[in-house]
């Protein structure tokens, strides 16, 4: 992990300011209208990552610095700063790209010369710790999964691979039981002062269709047949949004009420260690890779960008294909030759 020592910037010269004379505006002040101008034109969740590092990280120690005349050292000092207050290299790195995308619209609306974002370069990213459980463990915690309100929630987990909000906002309308299919058209994500929204998916690759496995198709239905039976007892309190995972009366599903309560509860009732519940996608991924299934196959059931995703993400799950494909050779070539 790169130490806060080693935050480089260029010390280039800095651009003339001659086309911004006379113009005092703050940064902070340019940042508040710009997080406005934004505010509906990206994901609800990324507008209020980007609003955190604005009022908590930069606004505090830059806010008041002319933006005409922010440089790169000023973003070099930030940024060693803020690591030596503990914050994580990776999250150092998602400051930078919001104040890079702040301040090229700066530089569109002809406030700056130069994104002085572009002259340092911030902590590398070194990738995030892949916890998937191994083939037994997943059966183990199904196993201990049997049964649970939630069980169905963490069989479609482990067996498509969705992300917690996909599988949280998931509506009856999206399952084809007969076809086997799941079109995944969504994601409910909490909003402070809005409270639960179901938005578009992430990325245009996020939009698809997952097929299930005869394992989740049997889980849904006993699913819709309990949930028949708690909306006949909720009688008038239930509220019909036809979500597949609900609250007793229901209401969709807070995504700290799974972590926080459900999924410790399984885990330790499977003896199993601790993790996050993004690492039951990784679990997906991981024991397909680990079956010899393509990486392109994997990376459209898991709604990644692009295959390169996957690959780096699941890296060490690989070699197990590569043991597949040198087993396919020897089967076409055959054995070595005297």
């Amino acid at each position: 992990m790169r130490g806060a020592d080693e935050l480089r910037w260029e010390p280039l010269p800095s651009p003339s300011r001659g086309a911004h004379e006379g113009n005092d505006e703050r940064l902070g002040d340019f940042l508040e209208e710009w997080l406005t101008s934004i505010q509906h034109s990206v994901r609800p969740r990324t507008w209020r990552r980007y609003a955190e590092y604005v009022r908590l990280h930069i606004k505090p120690k830059l806010g008041t610095v002319v933006l005409s005349s922010l440089e790169a050292r000023d973003l070099h000092h930030l940024y060693s700063e803020r690591m030596r207050a503990g914050l994580s290299p990776t999250s150092i790195l998602h400051l930078h790209r919001a104040l890079h995308r702040a301040l090229s619209q700066a530089q569109l609306w002809g406030l700056v010369d130069v994104n002085v974002t572009t002259l340092v370069h911030p902590p590398k990213y070194d990738g995030i710790e892949v916890q998937a459980l191994s083939p037994e463990e997943a059966d183990g915690f199904l196993n201990a999964a049997r049964g649970d309100r939630l069980e169905t929630l963490y069989v479609l987990a482990i067996t498509t691979g969705m992300r917690q909000g996909e599988l949280l906002g998931l509506r009856w309308r999206d399952i084809d039981l007969e076809r086997r299919a799941i079109r995944v058209t969504g994601s409910l994500q909490y909003i402070p002062g809005q409270g639960l929204v179901r938005s578009q998916p992430k990325t245009r690759k996020s939009r698809r269709q997952v097929l299930l496995t005869h394992l989740a198709v049997e889980s849904l239905r006993h699913h819709r047949v309990q949930q028949d039976t708690q909306r006949s007892r909720s009688g008038e309190r239930w509220r019909e949004l036809d979500f597949v995972f609900t609250s007793k009366d229901g209401h969709p599903l807070y995504a700290t009420n799974v972590i926080n309560r459900s999924l410790p509860r399984i885990l330790r009732s499977a003896g199993l260690r601790k993790i996050r519940f993004h690492d039951l996608r990784h679990t997906t991924a991981t024991l397909l890779l680990g079956q010899g299934v393509h990486p392109k196959i994997v990376s459209e059931m898991l709604g990644h960008s692009n295959v390169g995703i996957t690959l780096d993400l699941y890296s060490h799950a690989t070699p197990t294909m590569q043991e597949v494909a040198t087993s396919a050779l020897d089967a076409i070539l055959g054995e070595p030759r005297d």
